[in-house]
């Protein structure tokens, strides 16, 4: 039995040697023809934790490892390119050394 190899992208590497991989595709509606946009959510083993949120992987069938666990991971075919906003707006206040009451008060946000 040959093994299945598919290639998505890493929407979550927040549990450790476990990513949640979706793999777009679209199905022809039945009725109208139209194609809709779906995915298949598939949970990867990751020994190395190799692998980030937004890197587009190649990943092969394997035994289960868990419930939900049924794929390994093969490679990281492009890194991510995700970006942090949060953390991004976080170092520019550092940065600037202003505090986010003081930049409400500047930008006219605060409440009397």
């Amino acid at each position: 039995m040959s093994q299945r190899v598919e290639i998505g992208i890493v929407m979550s590497d927040k549990a450790s040697k476990t990513r949640r991989v979706e793999i777009p595709r679209l199905v022809r509606d039945k009725k109208y023809g139209k194609y809709l946009r779906r995915k298949t959510v598939c949970y990867v083993h990751d020994e190395e934790n190799q692998s980030h949120l937004g890197d587009v992987v190649e990943i092969v069938e394997s035994r289960p490892r868990s419930r939900l666990k049924r794929w390994a991971l093969v490679r990281v075919v492009e890194q991510g390119k995700m970006i942090d906003l949060a953390a991004m707006r976080a170092a520019m206040r550092a940065h600037h050394g202003k505090s986010e009451s003081e930049e409400a008060v500047e930008e006219g946000e605060a409440n009397p």
